[in-house]
């Protein structure tokens, strides 16, 4: 497929602000692939599709305070320094954007904090805004990251940031409530949707729980500028899947369960490792994967997912999950209904 085919009228009045008042009071889009059927929800409502048995498999990456705010050496120039990536603990090594990019060189320091408690040295320039930077640090480990803790900032989407500013809220909702692996510098937005009250309801109700964690990174708003979907390569994400989710998946699909995975990020990481019988396995590594339709699915019965931008890898792996002509149909009836769309937008089940 191509490019061109992932497009659909997209302004900035059609993304979400602020989340709902509380997390499982947003929209949810009930997508049913047999039916060839649309219903319109409140996402609490999604427990009514699932029964004793199913599991639903979530990301449980945690996004870190990426954002940092320092000065350069010498000329006091105010810097912005994003965490995208650590390369090695124990030499403090990370991989960065910085802005502005065209005055930092290799060898220049940066400050952090009033006191300056933070020293940084560039050591490489991989991109035009990219840097590796090594951050001078003689206490241990933890002492660094609790530094890192202290002195960084939730980093909020770049397209949210540049229509208002940050708020305190932010902090706790641009999180999901079973974030536990650090990691990720962009939450797994369809989990955003899941109140503790819901979870709760979901394992009374008998609905299993397991948890991956794919660290979701930039690459997920990356432009793609081929038109050509099969000469894109998608960046890599850390993807960790322990035994113990395999157990419950498997275990639910064996006596019948459907497996509804949360997030397009989990359906990433399952379908990178899922074997031929259906069978998901642990799996610690990186995957690039890029799935767009056509595409067979070897795990997942069902999707939550939000509602992505034109021409973006989440909205193609939607468009692969849930048939072209019927994402394309719901995505109109979306903008018609006035639902709202990215990371604090509502949501949409596939079945």
């Amino acid at each position: 497929m191509k490019l061109s085919q992932f497009n659909f009228p997209f302004s900035t009045d059609m993304i979400a602000l602020h989340p709902s008042k509380n997390r499982d009071e947003a929209k949810l889009m009930v997508v049913d692939r047999k039916k060839q059927k649309i219903e319109h929800k409140t996402f609490k409502d999604i427990l009514k599709y699932f029964d004793t048995g199913d599991a639903f498999l979530m990301n449980d990456t945690k996004v870190f305070p990426a954002l940092l705010s320092g000065t350069k050496e010498k000329t006091k120039a105010t810097i912005t320094v994003f965490l995208l990536r650590e390369l090695n603990p124990e030499f403090r090594l990370w991989d960065v954007f910085v802005e502005p990019a065209r005055k930092i060189r290799i060898g220049n320091k940066l400050y952090f904090g009033e006191d300056e408690e933070l020293v940084a040295e560039v050591i490489d320039n991989t991109t035009s805004r990219g840097r590796t930077l090594r951050f001078l640090f003689d206490g241990p480990y933890e002492e660094f990251k609790g530094m890192i803790q202290k002195l960084g900032k939730t980093p909020l989407p770049e397209y949210l940031t540049n229509l208002r500013d940050p708020e305190p809220a932010d902090e706790e909702r641009y999180q999901t409530i079973y974030a536990k692996n650090e990691g990720a510098v962009i939450a797994p937005a369809a989990g955003l949707h899941f109140s503790r009250e819901l979870l709760k309801r979901a394992e009374i109700k008998g609905i299993e729980l397991a948890y991956i964690t794919e660290h979701c990174g930039l690459g997920n708003f990356r432009r793609i500028d081929v038109e050509d979907l099969s000469k894109h390569k998608a960046d890599s994400e850390e993807v960790i899947i322990t035994q113990e989710a395999c157990n419950i998946v498997n275990n639910a699909r064996a006596n019948g369960g459907k497996i509804c995975v949360v997030g397009t990020s989990t359906l990433r990481g399952t379908e990178a490792v899922v074997g031929i019988n259906g069978q998901l396995k642990p799996y610690k590594g990186w995957t690039n994967k890029f799935i767009y339709p056509p595409y067979d699915f070897g795990l997942a019965d069902a999707l939550v997912t939000n509602f992505h931008e034109p021409q973006s890898l989440m909205f193609m792996m939607t468009c692969a999950f849930g048939g072209f002509e019927l994402i394309q149909q719901a995505y109109k009836e979306a903008i018609a209904k006035k639902y709202k769309f990215l990371a604090y937008g509502d949501a949409m089940l596939i079945l």
